[in-house]
């Protein structure tokens, strides 16, 4: 059948798109973490992921979609930005499966974080650290344009590489935090001042 890769938003009900709503709705087995799948609230068959079981259960979707179930795997934000289009392609190039695969786009706190600073992302570079080092922000930080993060750890890890690596500590920052939940925090600040305060993980960084 068809294996949706579905984009949950940021993680409040109010971006969760129709598209995504009728994908899981089509569904006989809907796979996400926790978090995402309390967004849908359709009876079906579940599969909780988290650290410990990402890949084992993402096979299981793939091979089930390749069986003849309909099989939606939920995704934070978008599928293609740092969400689960990556690691299933890989998985059906080594499983040698075919899937009709349906990419349903998200939005994500890219996107997010963009629209709450007035900033035109087109005009941005946009970095996902996610599994990654942060040595790929230093090729890109001077250019003249603003830098968009996703850290792969807390933002205050990332502002001391940066300081550490010559970055100057007054450089102008912004973090958003939790972005799209009741406590969402938009903050203006300075590198140094990012170095030395605490964020939940959920953050988007923008170096200017």
């Amino acid at each position: 059948m068809v294996l949706y890769l579905v984009g949950a938003g940021p993680g409040s009900p109010d971006f969760v798109t129709p598209a995504a709503k009728k994908a899981v709705k089509k569904s006989d087995l809907v796979v996400g973490s926790e978090r995402v799948l309390k967004l849908f609230d359709e009876k079906k068959e579940k599969i909780t992921l988290n650290g410990e079981n990402v890949k084992e259960r993402l096979e299981e979707a793939v091979k089930r979609a390749s069986k003849g179930e309909t099989v939606s795997i939920i995704s934070t934000g978008d599928p293609g930005f740092s969400g689960v289009l990556n690691p299933v392609n890989e998985i059906m190039k080594k499983l040698d499966i075919e899937v009709d695969v349906q990419v349903i786009p998200g939005i994500s706190s890219i996107q997010l974080c963009a629209a709450r600073l007035l900033l035109p992302w087109n005009n941005a570079d946009i970095l996902t650290l996610h599994g990654r080092k942060d040595d790929g922000i230093l090729k890109v930080i001077d250019n003249g344009r603003p830098t968009i993060i996703l850290p792969s750890r807390n933002p205050s890890e990332t502002a001391s590489f940066l300081i550490k690596n010559g970055v100057d500590p007054q450089r102008k920052v912004a973090i958003c935090e939790r972005l799209s939940y009741p406590d969402e925090r938009v903050m203006r600040i300075k590198l140094k001042d990012v170095k030395n305060s605490k964020f939940s993980y959920m953050c988007v960084m923008v170096i200017y």
